[in-house]
């Protein structure tokens, strides 16, 4: 397990340098990958740091408006290239990458802003951000389990899936769905 967690922290360091690398030469990640522009310290890319550089490529247009509706005083191109990048990577985990619980994407994004991040605030600018998808998350979640089994009671269980995250926010949802933010 501990090997498998290593393994990915190592995934995203490699998908964001991709990323990164993506930006400053204003080419598709998928560019980057194909073309090897993008230095490696042991050898190829791992198979999840593809999947994560190229969901991020696929999913933008989402992800950047996920960024942009939760970031408050900040346009997505205003921030600093660095976190845009480690955002977008840890936005699409959080959303497309059930595997992963919420809070280690966050918590692996905080690190990453620690050792890459441009700004000394770099780590609590991400964690709020991400923090703030977290909630939105956990607030789909909640309307999806209280406008589903309002109509019919027993449909939860044959409704299976169509959330972006179901296990995690019909998990992580029931102290939010208490708060009737749906109005």
């Amino acid at each position: 397990m501990s090997a498998k967690r290593h393994e990915r922290t190592f995934a995203r360091r490699c998908a964001v340098q991709v990323l990164y690398t993506s930006e400053i030469q204003n080419l598709a990640p998928s560019v980057v990958l194909e073309q090897g522009l993008c230095l490696v310290e042991d050898g190829s890319l791992s198979d999840y740091a593809v999947m994560l550089a190229k969901g991020v490529e696929s999913h933008r247009a989402d992800i950047d408006s996920r960024l942009a509706s939760v970031s408050e005083n900040w346009s997505v191109e205003r921030m600093p290239i660095v976190d845009r990048m480690i955002l977008r990577l840890a936005a699409f985990e959080m959303l497309y990458c059930d595997q992963v619980p919420v809070s280690v994407t966050i918590n692996e994004a905080v690190e990453l802003a620690k050792g890459f991040g441009g700004e000394d605030d770099s780590p609590r600018f991400v964690n709020g951000v991400l923090g703030q998808i977290a909630r939105s998350l956990e607030a789909e979640g909640a309307a999806d389990a209280v406008g589903s089994p309002a109509e019919e009671p027993a449909a939860g269980d044959a409704g299976g899936g169509t959330g972006d995250r179901p296990a995690s926010d019909a998990d992580g949802a029931a102290p939010m769905a208490a708060e009737g933010s749906e109005a």
